[in-house]
Protein backbone atom coordinates (compact mmCIF):
# COMPACT_ATOMS: atom_id res chain seq x y z
CA UNK A 1 0.00 0.00 0.00
CA UNK A 2 1.22 3.16 -0.63
CA UNK A 3 1.81 6.27 2.43
CA UNK A 4 -0.75 8.42 2.30
CA UNK A 5 0.38 12.17 3.58
CA UNK A 6 -1.93 13.05 6.92
CA UNK A 7 -0.27 16.42 7.99
CA UNK A 8 1.84 19.01 6.21
CA UNK A 9 3.70 21.91 8.46
CA UNK A 10 0.47 23.66 6.99
CA UNK A 11 -2.11 21.90 8.00
CA UNK A 12 -3.82 18.39 7.56
CA UNK A 13 -3.86 16.75 4.17
CA UNK A 14 -6.61 14.62 4.61
CA UNK A 15 -9.99 14.78 5.72
CA UNK A 16 -10.73 11.38 6.60
CA UNK A 17 -12.13 10.55 10.32
CA UNK A 18 -8.63 7.97 10.87
CA UNK A 19 -7.71 5.63 14.37
CA UNK A 20 -5.01 6.99 16.64
CA UNK A 21 -3.44 3.77 18.78
CA UNK A 22 -1.71 4.20 22.12
CA UNK A 23 1.46 2.33 22.52
CA UNK A 24 -0.59 -0.82 24.33
CA UNK A 25 -3.08 -0.85 21.21
CA UNK A 26 -0.28 -0.62 18.81
CA UNK A 27 1.74 -3.71 20.52
CA UNK A 28 -1.59 -5.76 20.31
CA UNK A 29 -2.44 -4.62 16.74
CA UNK A 30 1.29 -5.30 15.62
CA UNK A 31 1.02 -8.66 17.29
CA UNK A 32 -1.91 -10.02 15.57
CA UNK A 33 -0.86 -8.88 12.10
CA UNK A 34 2.45 -10.65 12.70
CA UNK A 35 0.24 -13.61 13.86
CA UNK A 36 -1.09 -14.13 10.49
CA UNK A 37 1.81 -13.64 8.07
CA UNK A 38 5.19 -15.36 8.04
CA UNK A 39 8.48 -14.03 10.21
CA UNK A 40 9.81 -10.72 8.80
CA UNK A 41 6.89 -9.94 6.77
CA UNK A 42 5.26 -7.23 8.32
CA UNK A 43 8.81 -5.79 9.18
CA UNK A 44 9.84 -6.21 5.26
CA UNK A 45 6.42 -3.87 4.26
CA UNK A 46 7.40 -1.31 6.52
CA UNK A 47 11.02 -1.33 5.34
CA UNK A 48 9.78 -1.01 1.72
CA UNK A 49 7.61 1.65 2.54
CA UNK A 50 9.88 3.96 4.49
CA UNK A 51 12.39 3.54 1.63
CA UNK A 52 9.96 3.88 -1.07
CA UNK A 53 8.89 7.69 1.51
CA UNK A 54 12.57 8.45 1.73
CA UNK A 55 13.13 8.56 -1.90
CA UNK A 56 10.32 10.61 -2.34
CA UNK A 57 11.24 13.04 -0.81
CA UNK A 58 14.81 13.08 -1.14
CA UNK A 59 15.30 12.09 -4.60
CA UNK A 60 18.40 13.84 -5.29
CA UNK A 61 20.43 12.41 -2.17
CA UNK A 62 23.26 10.10 -2.51
CA UNK A 63 24.32 9.05 0.99
CA UNK A 64 22.15 7.95 2.75
CA UNK A 65 22.38 7.65 6.60
CA UNK A 66 20.24 5.19 8.54
CA UNK A 67 20.72 5.02 12.18
CA UNK A 68 19.45 2.07 13.79
CA UNK A 69 18.35 0.96 17.45
CA UNK A 70 18.64 -2.26 18.73
CA UNK A 71 14.54 -2.90 18.81
CA UNK A 72 12.40 -3.79 15.30
CA UNK A 73 12.23 0.16 14.65
CA UNK A 74 15.86 -0.58 13.79
CA UNK A 75 15.03 -3.63 11.79
CA UNK A 76 12.53 -1.34 9.84
CA UNK A 77 15.77 1.11 9.07
CA UNK A 78 17.49 -2.09 7.98
CA UNK A 79 14.65 -3.13 5.26
CA UNK A 80 14.81 0.15 4.03
CA UNK A 81 18.87 0.22 3.93
CA UNK A 82 18.39 -2.98 2.09
CA UNK A 83 15.75 -1.09 -0.96
CA UNK A 84 17.63 2.12 -1.08
CA UNK A 85 21.19 0.07 -1.69
CA UNK A 86 19.71 -2.21 -4.27
CA UNK A 87 18.04 1.23 -5.91
CA UNK A 88 21.76 2.62 -6.15
CA UNK A 89 22.32 5.10 -3.24
CA UNK A 90 25.27 4.95 -1.21
CA UNK A 91 24.05 3.55 2.10
CA UNK A 92 25.60 3.76 5.80
CA UNK A 93 24.04 1.91 8.74
CA UNK A 94 24.75 2.79 12.12
CA UNK A 95 23.83 0.56 14.91
CA UNK A 96 24.84 0.86 18.59
CA UNK A 97 26.86 -2.01 19.71
CA UNK A 98 25.50 -4.45 22.69
CA UNK A 99 25.96 -8.19 23.35
CA UNK A 100 22.48 -8.42 23.69
CA UNK A 101 20.46 -10.12 20.53
CA UNK A 102 18.33 -8.35 18.34
CA UNK A 103 14.51 -9.20 18.52
CA UNK A 104 13.57 -12.02 16.23
CA UNK A 105 12.31 -10.07 13.17
CA UNK A 106 14.74 -7.44 13.61
CA UNK A 107 17.58 -10.41 13.61
CA UNK A 108 16.47 -11.70 10.38
CA UNK A 109 16.58 -8.01 9.34
CA UNK A 110 19.55 -7.73 10.03
CA UNK A 111 20.58 -11.10 7.91
CA UNK A 112 19.08 -9.76 5.28
CA UNK A 113 21.09 -6.85 5.23
CA UNK A 114 24.31 -8.76 5.56
CA UNK A 115 23.45 -10.98 2.40
CA UNK A 116 22.64 -7.98 0.48
CA UNK A 117 26.11 -6.59 1.07
CA UNK A 118 25.67 -4.15 3.24
CA UNK A 119 28.53 -3.40 6.41
CA UNK A 120 27.31 -2.27 9.86
CA UNK A 121 29.03 0.56 11.37
CA UNK A 122 29.13 1.64 14.83
CA UNK A 123 29.77 5.00 14.32
CA UNK A 124 28.31 7.84 12.30
CA UNK A 125 29.19 8.66 8.86
CA UNK A 126 31.78 11.92 8.04
CA UNK A 127 28.87 13.04 6.02
CA UNK A 128 24.96 12.13 4.43
CA UNK A 129 22.71 13.92 2.29
CA UNK A 130 19.29 12.33 3.89
CA UNK A 131 19.21 10.61 7.02
CA UNK A 132 16.49 8.00 8.12
CA UNK A 133 15.76 7.53 11.90
CA UNK A 134 15.20 4.67 12.91
CA UNK A 135 16.71 4.44 16.23
CA UNK A 136 14.17 4.54 19.26
CA UNK A 137 10.78 3.64 18.56
CA UNK A 138 7.04 3.52 20.55
CA UNK A 139 8.57 1.48 23.58
CA UNK A 140 10.71 4.71 25.01
CA UNK A 141 10.28 5.20 28.64
CA UNK A 142 13.18 7.76 29.52
CA UNK A 143 15.01 10.46 27.85
CA UNK A 144 17.84 8.35 25.30
CA UNK A 145 21.05 8.27 26.70
CA UNK A 146 24.70 7.36 25.26
CA UNK A 147 25.21 6.17 21.82
CA UNK A 148 21.34 6.98 21.22
CA UNK A 149 21.59 11.07 22.60
CA UNK A 150 24.72 11.81 20.73
CA UNK A 151 23.25 9.82 17.70
CA UNK A 152 20.44 12.22 17.80
CA UNK A 153 22.38 15.49 18.48
CA UNK A 154 24.33 14.49 14.89
CA UNK A 155 21.17 13.99 12.99
CA UNK A 156 19.64 17.63 14.39
CA UNK A 157 23.04 19.30 13.42
CA UNK A 158 22.79 18.90 9.44
CA UNK A 159 20.24 20.76 7.95
CA UNK A 160 18.79 18.19 5.84
CA UNK A 161 15.91 15.43 5.17
CA UNK A 162 15.34 13.64 7.91
CA UNK A 163 12.67 10.74 7.69
CA UNK A 164 11.48 8.94 11.03
CA UNK A 165 10.58 5.34 11.37
CA UNK A 166 7.05 5.28 12.93
CA UNK A 167 7.89 8.37 15.52
CA UNK A 168 10.86 10.73 15.80
CA UNK A 169 13.53 9.20 18.27
CA UNK A 170 13.25 10.53 21.34
CA UNK A 171 9.41 11.37 21.27
CA UNK A 172 6.99 9.57 24.00
CA UNK A 173 3.91 8.01 21.28
CA UNK A 174 1.09 8.33 23.90
CA UNK A 175 1.73 11.63 25.11
CA UNK A 176 3.80 13.64 22.90
CA UNK A 177 6.14 14.42 25.48
CA UNK A 178 10.17 15.07 24.97
CA UNK A 179 12.14 14.43 28.01
CA UNK A 180 15.49 15.24 26.59
CA UNK A 181 17.36 14.68 23.12
CA UNK A 182 15.05 14.65 20.29
CA UNK A 183 14.80 13.81 16.38
CA UNK A 184 13.88 16.58 14.76
CA UNK A 185 12.25 15.63 11.71
CA UNK A 186 11.51 16.58 8.68
CA UNK A 187 9.16 13.44 8.12
CA UNK A 188 7.67 10.90 9.96
CA UNK A 189 6.21 7.47 8.68
CA UNK A 190 3.54 5.90 11.08
CA UNK A 191 3.25 2.50 10.34
CA UNK A 192 0.11 0.00 10.66
CA UNK A 193 -1.37 3.86 12.24
CA UNK A 194 -1.40 7.10 13.66
CA UNK A 195 0.67 7.19 17.28
CA UNK A 196 -1.17 9.89 19.66
CA UNK A 197 2.02 11.06 20.46
CA UNK A 198 2.60 12.42 17.14
CA UNK A 199 -0.62 14.82 16.97
CA UNK A 200 -0.17 16.75 20.56
CA UNK A 201 1.92 18.61 22.94
CA UNK A 202 5.99 18.06 21.12
CA UNK A 203 5.05 16.03 18.48
CA UNK A 204 3.61 18.13 16.09
CA UNK A 205 7.10 19.68 16.47
CA UNK A 206 9.17 17.19 16.54
CA UNK A 207 7.40 14.94 13.46
CA UNK A 208 7.66 17.75 9.94
CA UNK A 209 5.07 15.59 7.65
CA UNK A 210 3.44 12.94 9.04
CA UNK A 211 2.70 10.06 6.82
CA UNK A 212 0.42 6.88 7.39
CA UNK A 213 1.15 3.41 5.89
CA UNK A 214 -1.75 1.05 7.31
CA UNK A 215 0.85 -1.80 5.77
CA UNK A 216 -2.66 -3.09 5.08
CA UNK A 217 -4.24 -4.12 8.61
CA UNK A 218 -7.38 -2.22 9.83
CA UNK A 219 -6.41 -0.24 13.20
CA UNK A 220 -9.89 0.74 13.81
CA UNK A 221 -10.84 -1.75 16.52
CA UNK A 222 -8.58 -0.69 18.40
CA UNK A 223 -8.51 3.27 18.39
CA UNK A 224 -7.31 4.99 21.90
CA UNK A 225 -8.39 8.51 20.07
CA UNK A 226 -9.35 9.82 16.55
CA UNK A 227 -8.61 12.33 14.18
CA UNK A 228 -10.55 15.03 14.01
CA UNK A 229 -11.87 15.19 10.71
CA UNK A 230 -13.37 17.74 9.05
CA UNK A 231 -17.30 18.64 9.73
CA UNK A 232 -20.24 18.05 7.08
CA UNK A 233 -21.38 21.10 6.61
CA UNK A 234 -25.19 21.52 5.35
CA UNK A 235 -26.80 24.14 3.12
CA UNK A 236 -28.97 26.61 4.74
CA UNK A 237 -32.77 25.23 3.66
CA UNK A 238 -34.43 28.55 1.40
CA UNK A 239 -36.99 28.28 3.77
CA UNK A 240 -35.19 29.66 6.78
CA UNK A 241 -35.58 32.70 9.32
CA UNK A 242 -33.08 34.08 12.09
CA UNK A 243 -34.81 31.94 14.52
CA UNK A 244 -33.70 29.00 12.51
CA UNK A 245 -30.01 28.82 13.63
CA UNK A 246 -30.49 29.62 17.56
CA UNK A 247 -29.98 32.65 19.29
CA UNK A 248 -26.25 33.04 21.16
CA UNK A 249 -25.71 35.42 24.16
CA UNK A 250 -22.30 36.35 25.38
CA UNK A 251 -21.65 36.99 28.89
CA UNK A 252 -18.74 38.26 29.99
CA UNK A 253 -16.96 42.02 29.23
CA UNK A 254 -16.02 43.02 33.31
CA UNK A 255 -14.84 46.63 32.67
CA UNK A 256 -11.23 47.32 30.43
CA UNK A 257 -12.20 43.41 29.04
CA UNK A 258 -15.07 44.33 27.41
CA UNK A 259 -13.22 43.23 23.72
CA UNK A 260 -13.11 39.39 25.01
CA UNK A 261 -16.54 39.35 24.91
CA UNK A 262 -17.15 41.63 21.94
CA UNK A 263 -14.74 39.20 20.31
CA UNK A 264 -16.59 36.26 21.00
CA UNK A 265 -19.98 37.75 20.24
CA UNK A 266 -18.67 38.48 16.67
CA UNK A 267 -17.80 35.10 16.70
CA UNK A 268 -20.53 33.79 16.79
CA UNK A 269 -22.34 35.88 14.29
CA UNK A 270 -19.96 35.26 11.81
CA UNK A 271 -20.37 31.43 12.47
CA UNK A 272 -23.87 31.14 11.74
CA UNK A 273 -25.79 31.90 14.19
CA UNK A 274 -29.61 33.60 14.33
CA UNK A 275 -29.28 36.46 16.74
CA UNK A 276 -26.62 37.50 18.86
CA UNK A 277 -26.56 39.39 22.25
CA UNK A 278 -24.02 40.52 24.23
CA UNK A 279 -24.38 40.71 27.84
CA UNK A 280 -21.88 42.88 29.47
CA UNK A 281 -21.03 42.84 32.78
CA UNK A 282 -22.30 45.67 35.70
CA UNK A 283 -19.22 47.16 35.67
CA UNK A 284 -18.94 47.83 32.08
CA UNK A 285 -22.88 48.87 31.39
CA UNK A 286 -23.03 51.90 29.60
CA UNK A 287 -19.02 51.72 28.37
CA UNK A 288 -18.46 53.38 24.88
CA UNK A 289 -14.81 52.07 25.19
CA UNK A 290 -15.41 49.67 22.80
CA UNK A 291 -17.60 49.76 19.80
CA UNK A 292 -20.13 47.28 19.27
CA UNK A 293 -21.62 46.24 15.89
CA UNK A 294 -25.07 47.15 15.27
CA UNK A 295 -25.06 43.39 14.28
CA UNK A 296 -25.01 42.57 17.79
CA UNK A 297 -27.90 43.38 20.64
CA UNK A 298 -27.00 44.44 23.59
CA UNK A 299 -29.04 43.24 26.76
CA UNK A 300 -29.08 43.35 30.78
CA UNK A 301 -28.35 40.38 32.25
CA UNK A 302 -31.69 40.60 34.26
CA UNK A 303 -33.52 41.00 30.99
CA UNK A 304 -32.17 37.61 29.25
CA UNK A 305 -33.95 34.29 29.69
CA UNK A 306 -31.20 31.88 29.87
CA UNK A 307 -33.27 28.77 28.88
CA UNK A 308 -34.03 30.10 25.66
CA UNK A 309 -30.09 30.72 24.71
CA UNK A 310 -26.78 29.33 24.36
CA UNK A 311 -24.74 31.17 26.61
CA UNK A 312 -21.11 31.62 26.07
CA UNK A 313 -19.74 33.03 29.55
CA UNK A 314 -16.20 34.26 31.18
CA UNK A 315 -14.80 35.74 28.31
CA UNK A 316 -12.78 38.98 29.64
CA UNK A 317 -15.17 38.43 32.91
CA UNK A 318 -12.74 38.91 35.52
CA UNK A 319 -13.46 38.37 38.75
CA UNK A 320 -16.83 39.65 38.35
CA UNK A 321 -18.14 36.83 36.55
CA UNK A 322 -18.47 34.48 39.64
CA UNK A 323 -21.52 36.78 40.84
CA UNK A 324 -23.51 35.91 37.47
CA UNK A 325 -22.13 31.89 36.92
CA UNK A 326 -24.70 30.06 39.91
CA UNK A 327 -27.49 31.46 37.48
CA UNK A 328 -26.20 31.07 34.06
CA UNK A 329 -25.17 27.33 35.18
CA UNK A 330 -28.57 26.57 36.71
CA UNK A 331 -30.34 27.96 34.07
CA UNK A 332 -28.91 27.73 30.61
CA UNK A 333 -30.24 25.63 27.94
CA UNK A 334 -26.65 25.17 26.56
CA UNK A 335 -23.76 26.75 27.37
CA UNK A 336 -19.91 27.44 26.98
CA UNK A 337 -18.00 27.93 29.69
CA UNK A 338 -14.67 30.34 29.04
CA UNK A 339 -11.55 32.06 30.83
CA UNK A 340 -12.19 33.65 33.80
CA UNK A 341 -15.59 31.25 33.83
CA UNK A 342 -13.38 28.33 34.45
CA UNK A 343 -11.19 30.34 37.17
CA UNK A 344 -14.06 30.66 39.11
CA UNK A 345 -15.63 27.18 38.93
CA UNK A 346 -11.69 26.08 39.75
CA UNK A 347 -11.60 27.95 43.21
CA UNK A 348 -15.62 27.34 44.08
CA UNK A 349 -16.29 23.50 45.11
CA UNK A 350 -20.41 24.97 45.10
CA UNK A 351 -19.66 26.30 40.96
CA UNK A 352 -18.34 22.75 40.48
CA UNK A 353 -21.41 20.89 41.86
CA UNK A 354 -23.46 23.35 39.51
CA UNK A 355 -21.34 22.20 36.63
CA UNK A 356 -21.78 18.84 37.51
CA UNK A 357 -25.35 18.52 37.72
CA UNK A 358 -25.89 20.11 34.52
CA UNK A 359 -27.67 17.92 31.62
CA UNK A 360 -25.94 15.29 29.52
CA UNK A 361 -24.49 17.28 26.42
CA UNK A 362 -25.21 20.19 26.84
CA UNK A 363 -22.18 21.70 28.14
CA UNK A 364 -18.81 22.62 26.44
CA UNK A 365 -15.72 23.86 28.41
CA UNK A 366 -12.92 25.22 26.97
CA UNK A 367 -9.43 25.15 29.02
CA UNK A 368 -5.77 26.35 28.03
CA UNK A 369 -3.50 24.22 30.06
CA UNK A 370 -2.86 26.79 32.43
CA UNK A 371 -7.11 26.46 32.90
CA UNK A 372 -7.00 22.89 33.22
CA UNK A 373 -4.31 22.57 35.60
CA UNK A 374 -6.42 24.66 38.11
CA UNK A 375 -9.29 22.52 37.58
CA UNK A 376 -8.28 19.56 38.27
CA UNK A 377 -5.75 20.82 41.15
CA UNK A 378 -2.52 20.21 39.36
CA UNK A 379 0.46 21.74 37.44
CA UNK A 380 0.80 22.63 33.75
CA UNK A 381 3.41 19.89 33.28
CA UNK A 382 1.16 17.76 34.71
CA UNK A 383 -1.53 18.38 32.05
CA UNK A 384 0.65 18.59 29.12
CA UNK A 385 2.48 15.19 30.06
CA UNK A 386 -0.36 13.45 28.93
CA UNK A 387 -2.94 15.75 27.30
CA UNK A 388 -5.36 13.13 26.40
CA UNK A 389 -5.37 11.68 30.07
CA UNK A 390 -6.19 15.28 31.50
CA UNK A 391 -8.63 16.29 28.58
CA UNK A 392 -10.80 12.78 29.93
CA UNK A 393 -10.03 13.51 33.14
CA UNK A 394 -11.87 16.97 32.96
CA UNK A 395 -15.06 15.88 31.07
CA UNK A 396 -15.52 12.96 33.48
CA UNK A 397 -15.32 14.98 36.44
CA UNK A 398 -17.15 17.64 35.11
CA UNK A 399 -19.37 15.54 33.21
CA UNK A 400 -19.13 17.77 30.22
CA UNK A 401 -17.29 18.34 26.70
CA UNK A 402 -14.50 19.50 26.83
CA UNK A 403 -11.89 21.42 24.48
CA UNK A 404 -8.09 21.09 25.81
CA UNK A 405 -6.88 23.76 23.57
CA UNK A 406 -2.72 24.17 23.06
CA UNK A 407 -0.97 22.05 20.09
CA UNK A 408 -3.13 19.20 19.06
CA UNK A 409 -6.48 19.91 20.76
CA UNK A 410 -8.15 17.77 22.57
CA UNK A 411 -11.69 17.02 22.30
CA UNK A 412 -13.18 14.90 25.00
CA UNK A 413 -16.28 13.96 26.45
CA UNK A 414 -17.74 10.91 29.07
CA UNK A 415 -17.97 7.80 27.63
CA UNK A 416 -16.51 8.70 23.87
CA UNK A 417 -13.43 8.03 22.60
CA UNK A 418 -11.65 11.19 22.50
CA UNK A 419 -10.76 13.28 19.20
CA UNK A 420 -7.28 15.43 18.85
CA UNK A 421 -7.87 18.20 16.57
CA UNK A 422 -5.36 17.95 13.17
CA UNK A 423 -6.09 21.81 12.29
CA UNK A 424 -4.31 25.22 13.66
CA UNK A 425 -0.49 26.28 14.52
CA UNK A 426 1.36 28.83 16.48
CA UNK A 427 -0.23 31.61 14.64
CA UNK A 428 -2.91 31.19 17.23
CA UNK A 429 -0.63 31.74 20.34
CA UNK A 430 -1.71 35.70 20.45
CA UNK A 431 -4.43 37.09 23.01
CA UNK A 432 -8.07 36.97 21.69
CA UNK A 433 -8.35 33.77 19.58
CA UNK A 434 -9.26 31.63 22.30
CA UNK A 435 -12.29 34.04 22.81
CA UNK A 436 -12.76 33.71 19.21
CA UNK A 437 -13.19 29.57 19.44
CA UNK A 438 -15.68 30.28 22.46
CA UNK A 439 -17.64 32.51 20.40
CA UNK A 440 -17.78 30.10 17.19
CA UNK A 441 -18.77 27.05 19.82
CA UNK A 442 -21.74 28.81 20.66
CA UNK A 443 -22.70 29.22 17.24
CA UNK A 444 -22.27 25.74 16.54
CA UNK A 445 -23.66 24.75 19.94
CA UNK A 446 -26.91 26.69 19.26
CA UNK A 447 -28.05 25.20 15.93
CA UNK A 448 -29.10 22.25 17.95
CA UNK A 449 -25.79 20.48 17.91
CA UNK A 450 -25.06 18.13 20.21
CA UNK A 451 -22.46 19.57 22.84
CA UNK A 452 -19.80 16.95 21.12
CA UNK A 453 -20.80 17.85 17.54
CA UNK A 454 -20.24 21.50 18.62
CA UNK A 455 -17.01 20.90 19.89
CA UNK A 456 -15.43 19.10 16.92
CA UNK A 457 -16.67 21.24 14.65
CA UNK A 458 -15.75 24.48 15.94
CA UNK A 459 -12.06 23.04 17.05
CA UNK A 460 -11.35 21.95 13.43
CA UNK A 461 -12.90 24.87 11.68
CA UNK A 462 -11.24 27.58 14.25
CA UNK A 463 -7.56 25.55 13.55
CA UNK A 464 -8.34 25.94 10.02
CA UNK A 465 -8.65 29.29 9.53
CA UNK A 466 -5.13 29.99 11.27
CA UNK A 467 -3.79 27.34 8.81
CA UNK A 468 -5.47 29.32 5.61
CA UNK A 469 -3.82 32.57 6.89
CA UNK A 470 -1.25 33.34 4.67
CA UNK A 471 -0.81 37.44 5.21
CA UNK A 472 2.61 38.64 5.52
CA UNK A 473 1.32 40.06 8.65
CA UNK A 474 0.91 38.34 11.88
CA UNK A 475 -2.32 36.38 13.00
CA UNK A 476 -5.09 38.26 15.03
CA UNK A 477 -7.69 37.77 17.15
CA UNK A 478 -9.75 40.61 14.42
CA UNK A 479 -8.37 38.92 11.31
CA UNK A 480 -9.32 36.13 12.39
CA UNK A 481 -12.56 37.08 12.71
CA UNK A 482 -12.72 38.89 9.11
CA UNK A 483 -11.89 35.10 7.76
CA UNK A 484 -14.65 32.98 9.17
Amino acid sequence: MNSEWILSTQGPKTFARLPILGTTASRTLEENAIQNHPPGYLMQRAGLALAKLSLAVAPHAHVFWIACGRGNNGGDGLEAAIHLHQWGKEIHVSMPAANKPLPTDAGLALARAGQAGLAIHDHAPDHWDACIDALLGIGLTNAPTGTYADWIGLINSRSCDVISADIPSGLMADTGDAPGACVAATHTLSMLSLKSGLLTFQGRDACGSVWLNTLGVDASKESTAWLNHLPVVHQRPHLSHKGSFGDVAIAGGTLGMQGAAVLAARAALQSGAGRVYLVLLPSAQGSTSVDVPADIMQRHADALQPQQFTLVVGCGGGEEIAHTLPRWLMESKHLVLDADALNAIAASADLQKLLQGRAGDSTVITPHPLEAARLLGCSVSEVQADRLRSAQLLANQFKCTVILKGSGSIIAAPDRVPHINPTGNGKLAIAGTGDVLAGMTGAALARHESAWKAACAACYHHGALADQWMKPTSLTASGLLESI
